[in-house]
């Protein structure tokens, strides 16, 4: 997912979304939201926003609970898609919240990586948060998604490219928590788990979705060249019972309170 009227907000530089093809070949992210839903255990009466709500499946889903929820994405295009399903979402960038005091929790799923200011991310949360609302999130932890990262970097070294300067946030447990902390946050859990993560559309269509901002620099054709180049570096890579490739997810969950 990601993070939503604002210029392209910084940290999704090249990164543009096209609903239709994120439902085909990223629509395993919502549905691996589940665990981080139970830890925010969204209750009846509550205004929760959601942080990079992306086509709002999982707003939906929070929805259910009878809480309010509120979701911000920095796409034009997922923000559509999620008021299509009835989502009260808006564009805004996950840098820039412009909410005081405002919201029980803030929730975040697969999107805080994307924002490239940590800092600036966390003082937008901890203001939209009344004192002592909660903070739940899952993104990308240290080591995410490391073998793909190698392979389009070498597919692009390997073509003359040399390496995209580009990188996503994927910190450490122990520096989120400590970040938090000097944002006013008491963290409550935090934790950095390998979660081996099925691509149902392949590689090819994870780089499809996803890769951009290693690309956005190269001409189109030199862009499918390296793209076919790094799905070949990772034919060998390991597969569930189906079939389908495993990709190697690092995720970070924390529940962090405003103090």
């Amino acid at each position: 997912m990601s993070a939503f009227d604002t210029p392209t907000p910084a940290g999704t530089a090249g990164q543009q979304w096209n609903a239709q093809d994120y439902a085909i070949d990223a629509g395993f992210v919502p549905l691996l939201g589940g665990a981080v839903s139970r830890l925010l255990d969204p209750r009846a009466g509550e205004r929760i926003l959601d942080l990079g709500c992306g086509d709002g499946v999982l707003s939906t889903e929070l929805a259910l609970s009878g809480a309010h929820i509120h979701g911000v994405d920095a796409s034009p295009e997922l923000v559509i898609a999620a008021r299509a399903r009835g989502v009260d979402a808006q564009v805004m960038d996950g840098h820039a919240l412009s909410f005081d005091s405002e919201f029980d929790a803030v929730f975040s799923n697969a999107a805080v990586h994307w924002m490239s200011n940590p800092d600036r991310v966390m003082e937008g949360v901890r203001r939209a948060l009344r004192p002592g609302g909660r903070f739940v999130a899952e993104f990308g932890g240290h080591g995410n998604v490391a073998t793909i990262i190698a392979a389009v970097q070498g597919a692009r070294v390997a073509h003359g490219h040399g390496a995209s300067a580009f990188q996503w946030y994927f910190p450490t447990a122990d520096a989120y928590a400590d970040r938090l902390r000097q944002h006013g946050f008491q963290v409550q859990l935090i934790e950095c788990t390998p979660r081996p993560t099925a691509l149902p559309a392949g590689v090819a269509g994870w780089l499809r979705v996803f890769a951009a901002p290693l690309l956005d620099d190269l001409p189109a054709e030199a862009r499918a060249t390296v793209r076919e180049a790094a799905t070949a570096l990772l034919a060998e890579l390991p597969r569930n019972a189906a079939g389908q490739p495993l990709a190697d997810y690092v995720r970070l969950r924390v529940l962090a309170r405003r103090r």
